[in-house]
């Protein structure tokens, strides 16, 4: 049992106010987590704009990144501990973790240290009535205090995916990592100490939404933006508490991912790549793949390939080596993924793989376990194909043209990323120019470099991050303009 509490001002804070933490392996409780009332966001907040008004903001960027670059390597010295810390509370594999979430942790400050170091302004020279002239040149300035509010999916990737950007522009922030994953913002209060992080530049705020930390963090006028991942009905809610104050928001939400597979693709390639997409953590990423679109002739053997590699995924406990799936995050979201099991069905699916609950060992059967699962048989109505599920299922349709897949991938009120797998470059180009997303991948998938820009269109998000885009969000541009 652990104590995961609030980390305000530098220093780790109790509540009298206290909710359980269990772990989806197999629902045993791990931990009690304080939970922030509005006194303890008003003092991270505080301590926040202190900060910036104090030792962090009088910071050089040099002096500003070297601690970062400390912060980097703290989390890879103390890498096991992450990794126990993220497994226990969401039940992914330690292979996945260990491979992405915990490396990625750690490498967001060192990218944003050096994205911050090599950022170019603008200058221009102009001329004047009196023959003189004046010069113009843009400065970076922090927007101030952030807050920044987390997804439970990937916990610290996509936490410090915000907090690495916004404290190399020297930003301070206030985190709310979501109820059900809060041990690893909670530990990287510890490293922040032990690095020479100034007090209360980075603040973690424990709770829920509406009526808890969550509301009081993104409603306080003292916090001049608001970061979110997640849902979109969270970020259309935070959009509207981020009205009062005109403060500015950047929002990744959801999305309902299509994959677009043509008979002319290497189906090896496509195969591997959309099992991951459908199936990795368990089907909860942002960027997965919930509709699968497949030329016509290659239909039925790219269903029985898919199926076959969805029945050799082994799920177990993250310690086991070879587990590749593990519960989902929660039994409440195992309760909503389990109805759209049934809607599909109840929709005419026919449930080529899963659908249900798997056979788990007797230690494990209270867990959060669900079958990855596989539907044919769907048109683009179905309740299944219309809205976001986050779990390891996906939906797969035949076409029979470019135009009328390009189409229906189109028919989606989301627009986060999307899939191509063709081996004909000049279709790969047409078709990704196409696509209302934010991010397309042609015989790939989950291939990021960290220094594009990343974020949706329509309901998936409005803004971008990643290496220089992150800044525009991160700081304000402000012109400077001398008469000579």
């Amino acid at each position: 049992m652990k104590d995961i509490l609030n980390f305000i001002n530098g220093e780790f804070v109790a509540t009298s106010k206290q909710f359980e933490k269990r772990t989806p392996v197999d629902d045993s409780l791990i931990g009690m987590v304080h939970e922030a009332g509005q006194d303890e966001v008003n003092a991270a907040v505080a301590a926040a704009r202190a900060a910036l008004e104090g030792p962090w903001g009088k910071m050089t960027v040099q002096e500003r990144t070297e601690i970062l670059n400390k912060v980097a390597d703290e989390i890879t010295r103390r890498f096991d501990e992450f990794l126990e810390a993220e497994c226990a509370d969401t039940g992914k594999p330690k292979s996945l973790a260990s491979h992405i979430d915990i490396p990625r942790g750690a490498a967001n400050f060192k990218i944003f240290a050096d994205v911050i170091k090599n950022a170019p302004t603008e200058f221009f020279e102009m001329a004047t009535p009196d023959g003189k002239g004046a010069i113009n040149y843009a400065v970076r300035r922090p927007v101030g205090v952030v807050g920044v509010v987390c997804p439970w999916n990937l916990p610290l990737l996509l936490m410090t995916w915000k907090v690495g950007p916004a404290l190399a522009c020297g930003n301070t922030v206030v985190v709310k990592p979501s109820e059900e994953t809060p041990q690893t913002a909670t530990l990287l209060g510890e490293v922040m100490n032990a690095c020479g992080v100034p007090k209360g530049v980075y603040n973690v705020v424990h709770g829920f939404g509406p009526q808890s930390a969550g509301e009081f963090l993104t409603t306080h006028q003292g916090v001049n933006a608001i970061t979110f991942t997640g849902e979109t009905r969270t970020g259309a809610a935070i959009m509207k508490a981020a009205a009062e104050g005109a403060r500015p928001v950047s929002l990744e939400m959801g999305g309902k991912n299509p994959a677009i597979v043509f008979a002319d693709c290497d189906i090896d390639v496509a195969i591997e790549a959309t099992l991951r997409s459908c199936f990795a953590n368990c089907g909860q990423v942002c960027l997965g793949t919930e509709r699968v679109y497949v030329e016509r002739s290659i239909f039925d053997a790219f269903v029985a390939r898919l199926k076959e590699g969805a029945e050799k995924l082994k799920l177990g406990v993250p310690s086991d080596s070879n587990t590749n799936m593990g519960p989902l995050v929660s039994q409440e979201h195992r309760n909503k993924v389990l109805s759209y099991y049934k809607k599909a069905v109840e929709e005419g699916a026919t449930v080529v793989t899963g659908g249900g609950i798997p056979e788990m060992s007797a230690e494990l059967a209270q867990g959060a376990w669900v079958q990855p699962t596989i539907w044919t048989g769907l048109d683009d109505n179905a309740t299944v194909v219309r809205e976001e599920i986050f779990g390891p299922c996906t939906t797969v349709m035949p076409f029979d043209s470019e135009e009328e897949v390009v189409r229906r991938a189109n028919n989606t009120h989301y627009g986060l990323a999307a899939s191509v797998y063709t081996q004909n470059i000049n279709r790969a180009h047409r078709v990704a120019a196409q696509l209302e997303v934010g991010l397309v991948w042609v015989n790939s998938w989950f291939l990021r470099d960290l220094r594009t820009p990343f974020g949706g269109s329509k309901q998936s998000g409005i803004g971008r991050e990643g290496g220089v885009h992150s800044l525009e969000f991160y700081t304000e541009l402000k012109n400077v303009c001398i008469k000579l």
